[in-house]
């Protein structure tokens, strides 16, 4: 009996030393969720003002998100974006109060890989818009020939597959170093 109290109490002795790290955690959780919606509201409330849909049409943004099957507009888009990344920094912040470093580290090379995914998605953006203009071009210049149609689509897959392989090396030149 005496064996199973002295069990029970240095259990009980270790839950009370982390108590506060969860504590800590769980506040830094909650706090940072309320900012982060605050920060997605001024987000939504900042583009709805700057009239950010339209723009967003205009530029086609709008067609690709529909394209995509989501459901949310250009804006709420955004706004989910940010929030999402608020959380991200808030769990690295809770998960340094739980003293989990290898979180921090993984979170840590996530975030440096983000601008590098940034710039791998601008190349096949890039590339898709050059291959339109390129699909334009070749329809404009060859006028009614036979078969010009197929002859610019082809040419527009193979822009688009040219920046689809320099967004791949963009990645896979991160990866390296």
């Amino acid at each position: 009996m005496n064996e199973l109290w002295q069990r029970l109490s240095a259990g009980a002795d270790q839950l009370l030393g982390v108590l506060p790290s969860f504590l800590a955690a769980a506040a830094i959780l909650v706090a940072g969720y309320l900012l982060a919606r605050i920060v997605e509201r001024w987000t939504d409330a900042l583009l709805k003002r700057l009239n950010f849909n339209k723009v967003a049409e205009r530029g086609g943004l709008s067609e690709a998100m529909g394209r995509t099957g989501t459901l949310l507009d250009p804006i709420h888009a955004i706004g989910k974006l940010l929030f999402w990344l608020v959380m991200l920094v808030v769990i690295l912040l809770a998960s340094t109060a739980l003293g989990l470093e290898s979180i921090n580290t993984m979170f840590g090379t996530m975030l440096s890989y983000i601008p590098t995914l940034i710039a791998a998605i601008v190349i096949v953006i890039l590339g898709m818009i050059v291959g339109e203009f390129v699909r334009a071009l070749v329809l404009a210049s060859a006028g009614g020939v036979e078969g010009v149609p197929v002859l610019a689509r082809l040419a527009k897959g193979a822009v688009v597959l040219i920046s689809v392989f320099m967004a791949v090396q963009q990645l896979a030149w991160r990866r390296r170093s």
